[in-house]
């Protein structure tokens, strides 16, 4: 009795072994790339705790980068299928490499800016054009730093070349900041936070400041996106549920960004973390689409905004012609949301 007792509850383990691992197996794998200890991309760590992509049948497949630029140029070996990213790299990806946006992350106009020293800050306050003009500024180009810094300068009646430009990743300049090597540099959140906090700096100018509105794309390999639209319409929702539910949990949030920035390397204090959702309004899914309608045939808002974008690029070199916005920013996926109630409510869900 006891062999038949022990063979029958072999078997039933067996067999739920089994439907695991036919359950397992049953999620498609989705690469995903994004940039770490940015705000925008928190979505994608609040839903891998939370367990969601596996609601949609999705087994994420993460790839970090430094920065932009080599994100965009790691989807030429096809390293990652969808993704965020930086509006100005989302350009790039697509004069490059055909990328699509796909939708927004944030509104990080107030995220990206000018950033000065203790010294270099008095300066400034007695005479911005004069504290700018001939003087080195450290940043990263091709960023959404460099194209809210070249608005700041325009603000201020300068051009490019009436200052030396300085291309440093973000931990660079950090540390040049921190140790007194440099005055004066574009920056994004939260690395603003740091050498706010820790090295006596503050924002000068932002994009929010000088009038440059500096969105976060969603982005999808074209390709990809033309072969597995299904998938890319379930990554949305779960990207927008995660805001939703951040939106709706905001102590918790904290406490998760807390732990997310850490991994990256980031600490900043609670207060900052705080301005994070204080100072970057985000989309939901109406939202988005509200942004991307192109009202009868016109330009939709968030055409606009990428026009300027590649506008300001053709500007620094960084393209030979001026890509239209309606040839790389496409509503279709965020529209197979809304048709879908299943990911409709996913992404509108706030539990």
């Amino acid at each position: 009795m006891k062999k038949t007792t022990r063979a029958a509850a072999l078997g039933l383990s067996l067999a739920f072994g089994a439907v695991g691992l036919a359950q397992a197996q049953a999620l498609t794998p989705i690469k995903i790339s994004y940039q770490p200890s940015l705000y925008w991309a928190m979505p994608f760590h609040v839903a891998t705790e939370k367990g969601w992509w596996k609601e949609v049948g999705l087994a994420p497949e993460f790839s970090t980068f430094p920065a932009g630029v080599p994100q965009i140029a790691a989807s030429a070996a096809g390293s990652w299928d969808v993704g965020g990213t930086g509006s100005v790299p989302a350009v790039l990806g697509h004069v490059r490499f055909g990328i699509k946006t796909i939708g927004l992350t944030n509104d990080e106009s107030a995220a990206n800016g000018l950033v000065g020293s203790a010294k270099a800050a008095a300066d400034f306050a007695k005479d911005p054009a004069a504290a700018l003009k001939g003087k080195t500024i450290t940043l990263t180009q091709n960023s959404t730093a460099d194209f809210a810094v070249q608005a700041c300068l325009k603000k201020y009646g300068l051009k490019k070349s009436d200052v030396v430009m300085k291309n440093m990743g973000q931990a660079e300049i950090i540390s040049a900041l921190s140790s007194n090597n440099s005055d004066l540099a574009g920056m994004w959140a939260p690395n603003t936070y740091t050498v706010e906090e820790k090295a006596g700096a503050k924002m000068l100018c932002s994009g929010k400041d000088s009038g440059a509105f500096v969105p976060g794309a969603l982005i999808a390999r074209g390709d990809y996106a033309k072969q597995n639209p299904e998938n890319v319409a379930k990554f949305l929702a779960v990207y927008l549920r995660a805001w939703s539910w951040m939106t709706a949990n905001r102590a918790e949030s904290v406490r998760m960004m807390k732990d997310f920035y850490a991994k990256g390397g980031v600490s900043i204090s609670e207060a900052a973390m705080n301005k994070e959702f204080d100072t970057r309004p985000t989309f939901n899914l109406t939202q988005q689409l509200a942004a991307m309608d192109r009202k009868g045939g016109a330009g939709s808002q968030m055409e606009t905004w990428f026009n300027d974008l590649s506008a300001f690029m053709r500007e620094t070199g960084a393209v030979q012609q001026v890509p239209a916005a309606v040839d790389f920013v496409t509503g279709e996926y965020l529209q197979r949301v809304q048709a879908d109630p299943k990911l409709r409510e996913m992404a509108n869900s706030t539990k």
